[in-house]
């Protein structure tokens, strides 16, 4: 049994973790120099923002959303990212890390798991 683990809009939830006051407001995280969106929550997707959204192009939909924008952190996302692959690991010893936001999960020998709890465990530790 395999999992794939991808956390959502990763960048923008990093930003959420440290600013919870952003749950449930959009959210876009802009690339290298602000160019364009590389990350946006689901509130920002719902507005009809898409992936590689060049920011002057939308600046108007920004501000009349309060759209809450960010420069790339990527210190903070790789360290993020990180503690999520670490907990992750703790789970099963077999793990791929495919990119910043996913990973795979081999689960050989867990046929006495009850793995839709396990997998809620897991969720839950990382959301933690």
């Amino acid at each position: 049994m395999y999992a794939l683990v991808d956390c959502n809009n990763f960048y923008a939830s990093c930003e959420r973790a440290f600013n919870p006051e952003l749950n449930g407001k959009p959210v876009v995280v802009l690339s290298n120099n602000d160019g364009c969106a590389i990350a946006r929550s689901n509130e920002a997707k719902a507005l009809g923002i898409p992936m590689g959204a060049p920011a002057f192009e939308y600046e108007k939909v920004f501000r009349e959303n309060d759209v809450k924008v960010f420069s790339t952190n990527f210190a903070l996302y790789g360290d993020i990212s990180k503690r999520v692959m670490s907990i992750l690991a703790e789970y099963t010893p077999d793990v791929e890390v495919y990119s910043i936001d996913e990973i795979f999960l081999k689960f050989n020998g867990f046929q006495h798991y009850d793995l839709n709890s396990y997998g809620h465990k897991m969720k839950d530790q990382v959301l933690k």
